[in-house]
């Protein structure tokens, strides 16, 4: 483990505290006894109260058979906090309206978890060599 950041004493004070590292990952073990770590809590999408994993809704999204890619955001909202946002890239030869994907997402998950941010379709999903998720993009593209 670090003993701090250098020369960044408020990131040393905000993720170590009591000798304890604070890595922002948010996880569970599985059934095997494994952990998993499936999100960050930076990237949680507050609604009314409620926290939504990005991670969850796209695992969904592309389990539709017409979805090659998907990513999701909060999309700021002075009602509600946030509302889930997806961003979907088709598989070629496929076609679906933002209806389709939202009524899709909503017969599978919580009320809150819904598409409510609405559904932007892509060619591709903007992610970092490493394949995670560009959200910080998405996020600039959305406020423009």
């Amino acid at each position: 483990m670090t003993k701090s950041y250098f020369k960044n004493k408020a990131a040393t004070d905000e993720t170590i505290v009591d000798g304890w590292l604070h890595t922002g990952d948010v996880g569970y073990y599985d059934d095997q006894g494994h952990m998993v770590i499936s999100d960050r809590l930076n990237e949680l999408i507050k609604v009314k109260g409620y926290q939504v994993a990005p991670a969850e809704l796209e695992a969904l999204l592309v389990t539709h058979p017409a979805i090659q890619d998907a990513a999701v955001i909060g999309k700021p909202d002075e009602r509600v906090g946030e509302q889930p946002r997806a961003y979907v890239a088709l598989k070629p030869d496929k076609h679906m309206t933002e209806a389709e994907v939202q009524e899709f997402v909503s017969g599978k998950v919580a009320s809150y978890k819904r598409l409510t941010g609405g559904v932007e379709f892509r060619s591709n999903i903007p992610r970092f060599p490493s394949g995670k998720i560009l959200r910080k993009d998405l996020k600039q593209e959305l406020q423009k």
